[in-house]
């Protein structure tokens, strides 16, 4: 039984999927945290961060974007939004 006939995972690494489920998990968290509490920053990053993933290639751009999502969370929270 072929679980992929169309081929459309055989691109991905495995490892890498693995890794992906990481920020994506943050994602979640910080999305219901930010909703919960009606803090927009935290829902804007959650949604990044669980949308991400999807589109890096490599796990170096999973690293630098979650880095960037991350810093820039940071940077709305000091300056007050």
């Amino acid at each position: 039984m072929d679980l992929d006939p169309l081929g459309i995972l055989s691109h991905y690494d495995t490892a890498w999927l693995f890794l992906s489920l990481i920020p994506s998990a943050i994602g979640l968290v910080l999305f219901v945290y930010g909703k919960k509490r009606g803090l927009a920053p935290q829902m804007v990053a959650g949604v990044l961060f669980m949308v991400y993933p999807i589109v890096t290639p490599t796990v170096t751009s999973l690293i630098v974007g979650g880095a960037l999502i991350g810093g820039g969370l940071w940077y709305a929270i000091r300056a007050g939004w």
